[in-house]
């Protein structure tokens, strides 16, 4: 059956965003991010039809996102799904990143994927990077 009821309208998707939007904002600052650094935004699709994938992928690289390469991944069911990372330089700067949210989600509407929201990595002094480490380790 169905389930209907938890389609949500674009609109009230992206009300949804502005607000996680702000939380993440307001954890990172919290936990002593840089206000003033760039941080690398990265926007979550997925999809199970690569061809729609691709296209909103092209799309993407045209509205000037840095897109990544797609990969597969499998949902709570197990079932596959592909999926890629739109990302781009900005500030922390709530007004930029509800545009990128709001030019994303149309996109992924267009196309009939799902838009899965944005993350970032903490920026300063102490901040610690995935590859960073990985040299020492082989040596």
């Amino acid at each position: 059956m169905p389930q209907q009821d938890d389609y949500l309208s674009v609109e009230d998707f992206l009300e949804i965003q502005k607000e996680d939007t702000r939380e993440i904002i307001q954890a990172l600052l919290e936990d002593g991010s840089d206000p003033e650094a760039l941080y690398e935004i990265e926007h979550h699709f997925f999809a199970e039809d690569f061809e729609k994938l691709e296209k909103a992928a092209v799309e993407a690289f045209k509205m000037g996102f840095e897109v990544l390469e797609a990969e597969e991944a499998e949902d709570e069911d197990g079932s596959k799904l592909l999926c890629f990372d739109a990302t781009m330089q900005s500030a922390l700067d709530p007004a930029a990143i509800d545009a990128q949210v709001e030019k994303l989600v149309n996109l992924a509407e267009k196309y009939d994927i799902i838009y899965d929201g944005w993350g970032t990595y903490y920026e300063g002094e102490d901040a610690l990077y995935p590859d960073e480490d990985e040299d020492d380790d082989e040596e």
